[in-house]
């Protein structure tokens, strides 16, 4: 379900060729994420002073915030090539051994969802990030030998959804780590602007703000609505892009003023009326609502806490004030929440 939402900021099918299109190669080309920019560029700006490699880089916070954009960006200011690869895509030790023995010196290396390493290819990385080598078994039974292997000094870029879930040693070996936050609408006006410009769509400020206000603060979805309500403006307009046509498409594509969609409803909707606002359990909920428990707490809630319609408390979920009255529920319910935080 998730992954056909056209609000999830997980990449869908169409987003790959387009997304490499759009994103920006270089870190003053980069919008948003002022802080985690201006730290970065101090690292990277450090390092290349000193003709050493930049350190170890951790990028955490939800799905499509630019995590692998600025993974790509460190290696073209570091001037260094990139491999890249994920968690779950390296099964054993061997898979890690493979492709770090074949970087060079500078060469970035980096690993989406590092969370979801196996824990036996995690344990192989503390040598190699900490002190640059891995050992390495060669034979089996009772003549096999341990053989230290060298590695030249490269950059290991690590990006996960879910921060929490990292061992602490391997947490430890990172001395960068950067948060990436939801953009305000601002910062994604001007991606919609510059985005538009690139695929040659015609789209006016007001337009641009209406889409960049439903996207969830996330650069992912801008762009992904833009395309749709390009593809609307087109056949039932004449492809120019308005606050009008704007509003006319996104309404056919239920997504609302907040940038919730139907499940997003759904999901709050349950916690009122089934719950009575809560506090629910996420793993009640995710029954209720027939979604993982993971999806819910990776994709649903961050955003929806976030502009205040959903409240993490001790006891479980509940909704808020805000999401009564978007819902057009009686809010009434604010009452009998301030009893269960006082």
């Amino acid at each position: 379900m998730a992954d056909e939402r056209i609000l999830s900021a997980i990449p869908l099918e169409d987003d790959a060729t387009v997304e490499l299109s759009l994103r920006p190669r270089r870190l003053r080309e980069y919008i948003g994420q002022q802080k985690v920019k201006a730290n970065l560029d101090i690292s990277i700006a450090a390092a290349r002073k000193r003709r050493e490699t930049l350190d170890h880089v951790l990028l955490f916070g939800p799905p499509g915030l630019g995590k692998t954009t600025l993974a790509n960006i460190i290696a073209n200011e570091m001037d260094a090539a990139m491999r890249s690869t994920s968690g779950p895509a390296l099964e054993k030790p061997g898979d890690l051994v493979a492709i770090i023995t074949n970087l060079e010196k500078g060469d970035t290396l980096f690993i989406d969802e590092i969370h979801r390493l196996p824990a036996p290819v995690e344990e192989v990385l503390y040598s190699a990030m900490e002190d640059f080598y891995i050992d390495v078994v060669i034979g089996q039974g009772p003549a096999a030998r341990t053989l230290k292997v060298e590695l030249p000094h490269f950059t290991l870029i690590g990006a996960t959804t879910r921060a929490g879930l990292l061992s602490a040693p391997l947490r430890a070996r990172f001395g960068i780590v950067h948060r990436l936050d939801f953009y305000d609408v601002e910062s994604l006006e001007i991606i919609v602007r510059r985005s538009s410009d690139i695929l040659g769509i015609e789209v006016t400020a007001d337009g641009s703000h209406e889409i960049a206000r439903r996207s969830r603060g996330t650069p992912r979805i801008a762009n992904r609505l833009l395309r749709r309500v390009r593809d609307f403006a087109e056949v039932k307009r004449e492809g120019k892009i308005d606050v009008t046509i704007a509003r006319e498409a996104l309404e056919m594509l239920e997504v609302d003023e907040f940038g919730l969609d139907e499940i997003d409803r759904k999901l709050l909707t349950t916690i009122i009326e089934r719950f009575s606002g809560g506090p629910v359990g996420v793993g009640a909920l995710a029954s209720s609502i027939a979604e993982d428990r993971g999806t819910i707490e990776d994709l649903y809630e961050p955003y929806l806490i976030q502009i205040g319609f959903l409240q993490r408390t001790p006891r479980g979920r509940v909704a808020s004030k805000l999401a009564y009255d978007h819902l057009g529920y009686a809010s009434g319910a604010s009452r009998r929440q301030t009893d269960l935080f006082s």
